[in-house]
């Protein structure tokens, strides 16, 4: 049986701004069916620091330290807490509620998007996992997140090695279309990354650095063979194909595409209103 095609762009880096904004165009093109399904994979020039929709910006993150490290920062239209950008490779997935293969719920939805990243790490030879919260402690955590930073914990169905986690996603349903996009980690410098949220004392920030040396981990940090980002780029697009049983097929955007997009950058990503806000 012939496999569906979806479509498949890679950005390369871009800026914070310009990458949410593709990600919204992407999705607001395929609710007006004027493309079909569509896997994209970036990066962030500058390396950044974007956080979730719902997030206090200025009482969670410390501006200064993002200034002094030259990191770029935007507010996702996805849910979740603070990524830094740096080392990583990024992907997003934009396909209708109403797929066939798209289970309703969105935890469900959030597992079969995954299998794609799950299929990647495989293919990299890291034996990666779904996680599943099974306490009650680890189920509550997820409502009432300790920390402002993404991954410190992994949510239901997130991709695990060796019990820590090695990629973080959030999703967003708008217009009918399901908007899923992540951070699979090459590196990670941890100091940097800690540096840039507010704490009540230094303390309590050294409590949670530590911490979270046991619940997250690069794929360079556990892999036999050092993973170059073309790597990366390889094994994910393999690994989505595979994962979702589908085949993928470039997408070139028009003129009038690539300008509609500056537009959302300008008026919406760049915008003081929309980054610090809240």
């Amino acid at each position: 049986m012939a496999k569906e095609v979806w479509k498949f762009i890679d950005s390369g880096k871009c800026s914070p701004a310009y990458n949410m904004a593709m990600d919204e165009a992407l999705l607001e093109w395929h609710s007006k069916g004027l493309i079909p399904p569509v896997i994209r994979f970036y990066g962030w020039e500058p390396a950044a620091l974007s956080i979730g929709y719902f997030q206090k910006a200025e009482k969670e993150i410390d501006f200064e330290a993002v200034k002094h490290h030259k990191l770029g920062f935007v507010r996702r239209p996805t849910g979740g807490r603070g990524v830094l950008h740096e080392h990583e490779l990024t992907y997003s997935v934009i396909v209708s509620e109403d797929h066939p293969e798209m289970p309703a719920s969105v935890t469900e939805a959030y597992r079969v998007i995954s299998e794609g990243i799950l299929k990647g790490f495989h293919h990299l030879g890291l034996e990666a996992y779904f996680a599943i919260p099974r306490t009650e402690e680890e189920k509550s955590s997820l409502k009432n997140p300790r920390s402002s930073v993404c991954f410190d914990a992994p949510s239901w169905y997130e991709l695990v090695v060796e019990g820590r986690k090695v990629a973080g996603s959030a999703q967003t349903r708008q217009k009918g279309v399901i908007l899923q996009h992540g951070s699979i980690l090459l590196d990670l410098d941890e100091d940097k990354l800690f540096s840039l949220f507010k704490y009540s004392n230094e303390r309590v920030k050294e409590r949670m650095q530590k911490a979270f040396k046991s619940k997250a981990v690069a794929m360079n940090e556990i892999s036999p063979v050092p993973i170059t980002l073309d790597m990366a780029r390889t094994a994910f697009k393999k690994g989505f194909e595979d994962g979702l049983n589908i085949e993928l097929e470039p997408l070139s955007l028009s003129d009038e595409q690539n300008a509609y997009v500056e537009k959302l950058m300008r008026e919406r990503y760049e915008t003081d209103e929309w980054n610090y806000k809240r």
